[in-house]
């Protein structure tokens, strides 16, 4: 890793651009005064002095009253643990203020847009959602044996529970032993992908519905897109339904 990688690392768990260079100058040095500092890190000497206090601070770096001052950074270990029990610290906060202003689903309503998500985690938590917002009726197609979540499956073995109808789409056998349990109907279609989805999809009460693609990028594993109370929404239950039956017709009894 470069000098310039190291910093904007530093960066990115929070720490402005003089420390982050004050502090890798140091592992450079060992330990140096601020005009040593200035020449490794390209820090002006003037801002040396404030940005390296305030390492001191943050308990990344030791300072020595010698004169001049010499500072020495902590240990890798105690540095790691420093920054991250901060992150973690600022982490908390900002989720929980985000909490305190967040409006819920329900008061926001439905509004007929699509809406796009990126990622399985996010994609996994909008389906259970979904899913729990049901009045009468969920329709999941899960193509591969990951595809079904604990949360997914929890949303639907809940509904199930509460009375509304609840149909698994899979090409994995296992799954129906996965819900011999519960009132929760499985069709498990042929060897290709269920009822030829290209990847996961659920339709709620055929009006709310939610397709996702896997992605050949290396930072975004899934995409997805879903809409609720719209026509689109309607249009595309229908098309769901359709691929439902044309693949158990295609599937051998």
């Amino acid at each position: 890793m470069s000098t310039q990688d190291a910093v904007a690392a530093l960066k990115r768990l929070g720490l402005p651009t003089y420390q982050a260079r004050i502090f890798v100058a140091l592992q450079q040095l060992g330990a140096g005064t601020a005009q040593e500092i200035s020449e490794v890190s390209d820090v002006p000497r003037s801002q040396v002095y404030g940005a390296a206090d305030d390492l001191v601070e943050r308990g990344l770096v030791e300072v020595t009253e010698s004169s001049p001052k010499q500072y020495r950074p902590v240990s890798l270990a105690a540095a790691r643990e420093q920054l991250t029990d901060r992150l973690e610290r600022e982490r908390e906060r900002a989720f929980d203020n985000l909490a305190e202003l967040r409006t819920t689903p329900s008061e926001r309503g439905d509004d007929g847009a699509v809406s796009t998500l990126r990622g399985s985690q996010p994609i996994d938590e909008r389906i259970a959602d979904l899913i729990q917002s049901a009045d009468s009726s969920v329709v999941f197609v899960a193509p591969a044996g990951n595809s079904l979540s604990g949360r997914i499956e929890t949303a639907l073995r809940s509904q199930a529970a509460r009375g509304a109808f609840v149909t698994v789409v899979t090409a994995e056998e296992s799954e129906r032993e996965r819900f011999d349990d519960s009132p929760i109907t499985v069709i498990v279609m042929g060897e290709d992908n269920p009822a030829d989805f290209a990847g996961r999809a659920l339709m709620v009460d055929d009006r709310t519905v939610l397709l996702s693609v896997q992605t050949d990028d290396e930072t975004v594993d899934e995409e997805a897109m879903w809409t609720a109370g719209s026509s689109i929404g309607r249009i595309l239950a229908q098309f769901m339904q359709s691929g439902i039956e044309s693949g158990r017709e295609r599937t051998p009894d």
